[in-house]
């Protein structure tokens, strides 16, 4: 089982992509209602997600023989290079206007927390304070995307995205060696 440490990490790792594009969006200056409400909706899916990851999780290794560290090793992985091709493709701003969007947006930003749920049970015993974790770092990160993402052009965005792969690969490595 992993420390606390390594769980904040993953919960950086995830939240990155969350705040790479708050940022972007903190560029067309939402108030903070609407700032609010969007960090409220990426926490709550970064709660839900590994929690429903979980229980598939639960059904694959039932079905397959696999340790769960090969699994989570694998998801990781795969979790990071994904972020870093996303660094290649260009980004579209889509206005976020009504509740659907909101949702969308932060369902978006919150499916690789679903991939890290399904290895939730080899990560720590403790899944509800793995997901709050998650949550509340996804919270605070796409909050405060938002409120700099003004201040901050997008190139720093990608860098942010960067760091959260490496940080996830990093991690990934760990559990396959």
């Amino acid at each position: 089982m992993m420390s606390f440490l390594t769980i904040i990490l993953i919960a950086i790792g995830l939240s990155m992509d969350a705040f790479s594009l708050a940022i972007l969006y903190g560029t067309l200056n939402f108030d903070y209602q609407k700032s609010l409400i969007l960090s409220l909706s990426v926490g709550i899916f970064h709660f839900f997600m590994p929690l429903l990851g979980n229980f598939i999780g639960i059904a694959i290794f039932n079905w397959l023989p696999i340790k769960p560290d090969i699994l989570v090793g694998i998801i990781f992985l795969i979790i990071s290079i994904e972020m870093i091709f996303s660094l290649f493709k260009e980004e579209e701003i889509v206005d976020l206007k009504g509740l659907f969007a909101i949702i969308l947006f932060a369902f978006t930003v919150s499916i690789d927390s679903f991939s890290v749920g399904i290895g939730l049970k080899a990560i720590c015993n403790n899944n509800i304070l793995a997901v709050s974790t998650f949550s509340i770092t996804s919270f605070i990160f796409t909050f405060m995307g938002l409120t700099i993402g003004s201040k901050l052009n997008q190139k720093f965005g990608k860098l942010s995205t960067l760091i959260g792969s490496l940080v996830l690969l990093g991690i990934s490595i760990t559990y396959l060696f």
